[in-house]
């Protein structure tokens, strides 16, 4: 076999691997050294002094002193602590105060809460899971088909993959150089056209069939406006204040992401303080959950490098990119064909493995096709939406179907969820057709 040929088989056989359910971070590094030791054997030399070795701890140096990977662990564990100190519920009431005269209220005000949310913190089970506990119970007792209620917290909940800010941008930027600053301003309108085409669905739904999302009784909408304008001065105000000021200071580059990131996990816990949430048994676990999820994210760069490094030295990427180029593929038919590769992988993978493993064999090819890499990072962040909520491996779905109670069926969720996935393709589509959307706001503040 050439080595070409050998690179196809390493990457078939990691696929493989993976399906049968292996752990995918020590996967990449077992395969890369493996064929690594292969690719970089001389026999010249001493068995044990293969340059595989020596590839294995540049690429972990590498990662460790990333400065653009700094920003994982600080934006986690302010996520973490604003998920821990009770903000969520009052936010919620807040909320629905505010929403109680709009049709579907309810489902409305869990979208709303489920985007700003999302800008605190990026950890989909995390919002997925707090939200099933306070809005889906809610919307069952106020009479919300089970489906449609399911759907909207799914939907909502994974809002976090693309709204700012991230923690895939973060991890798509290293992985493609490019700007998170620019990724940052670049999903802005994207991240809030979706939940914006979500809650339009919603209150289209409840309209015509009222049945799905019926109005609040009159006690709970004859409300004072003082009250409603009091909770949200509690609730949403200070919140919204934090994440305006770290998103503000990333985008008008009062900051590094890195910088407001620390900025933003001392604002949480000073929020948690005045909340009265801020306690050891909440500091110590949110300090646990960041270090498990960074480690996991590390890791994965460790291997996925190592592999990539690997696969590229045998000619891998050679033989994608000819195959693709053969193909003789307008600049959409790529888009199209890389989109619908990925739309599958999310199936088997989670978003990580899909950004730090696969999309960057399709990097290469951008500037051949002239896509512009900030364009496609959007396209793959708002694409990776409807991993979590396209059966058979939704895993929004079983997030809800956790927490969620007995006579809800993980059927009645995949039900509810899929039309919030067909507004995800609606989106693409307008971004296809307006570019704009993407590019506009990133060429106005940095061109």
């Amino acid at each position: 076999m050439t080595d070409p040929q050998i690179g196809m088989l390493m990457l078939g056989l990691f696929i493989f691997i993976i399906m049968l359910g292996f752990p995918i971070a020590f996967t990449l590094v077992a395969m890369g050294v493996g064929f690594g030791f292969y690719a970089y054997y001389d026999p010249a030399q001493d068995f044990f002094n293969n340059r595989v070795f020596t590839l294995l701890v540049q690429k972990t140096f590498e990662v460790t002193s990333n400065d653009v990977l700094i920003a994982v662990p600080l934006f986690l564990f302010m996520g973490y602590v604003v998920e821990r100190s009770n903000i969520l519920d009052r936010l919620f009431g807040a909320l629905q105060l505010a929403m109680r005269n709009v049709p579907g209220a309810l489902a409305v005000a869990a979208l709303i809460t489920c985007a700003l949310f999302a800008t605190a913190t990026g950890i989909v089970g995390a919002v997925v899971t707090l939200m099933g506990l306070l809005a889906f119970p809610a919307m069952l007792k106020a009479g919300y088909d089970k489906s449609f209620a399911a759907g909207v917290i799914c939907a909502g909940g994974c809002l976090g993959i693309l709204i700012p800010p991230s923690i895939l941008f973060i991890v798509y930027a290293a992985t493609a150089g490019v700007s998170v600053v620019k990724l940052y301003a670049a999903a802005m309108i994207p991240g809030f056209m979706l939940a914006g085409l979500y809650i339009l669905y919603v209150i289209i739904r409840a309209v015509i069939n009222p049945k799905l999302a019926p109005p609040l009784p009159k006690e709970q909408r004859n409300v004072p406006g003082m009250v409603v304008f009091t909770s949200l001065v509690k609730s949403f105000v200070p919140l919204a204040a934090l994440i305006l000021s770290v998103l503000g200071a990333i985008l008008f580059g009062l900051a590094t992401p890195s910088e407001a990131a620390a900025v933003g996990s001392l604002g949480a816990l000073v929020l948690a303080l005045l909340y009265g949430a801020l306690t050891f048994e909440r500091v110590k676990e949110a300090v646990y959950l960041t270090a498990r999820t960074t480690a996991m994210v590390c890791y994965l760069f460790i291997g996925s490098w190592t592999f990539s490094s690997v696969f590229s030295y045998l000619g891998g990427h050679t033989v994608v990119e000819h195959f693709i180029l053969s193909m003789d593929l307008s600049t959409v038919g790529f888009l199209i064909m890389t989109q619908i590769i990925i739309f599958l992988l999310g199936w088997p993978l989670e978003w990580s493995e899909i950004v730090i493993i696969f999309v960057p064999i399709f990097l290469p090819l951008l500037p051949k096709f002239g896509v512009d890499p900030i364009f496609f990072g959007v396209l793959v962040a708002l694409n990776i939406q409807t991993s979590f909520n396209t059966p058979p491996m939704a895993m929004a779905a079983y997030y809800l179907k956790g927490i969620a109670p007995p006579h809800v069926m993980l059927t009645d969720i995949f039900k509810g969820a899929l039309p919030f996935v067909g507004i995800v393709f609606l989106s693409m589509v307008l971004i296809y057709i307006f570019p704009g959307i993407v590019l506009w706001l990133p060429n106005l503040l940095y061109n």
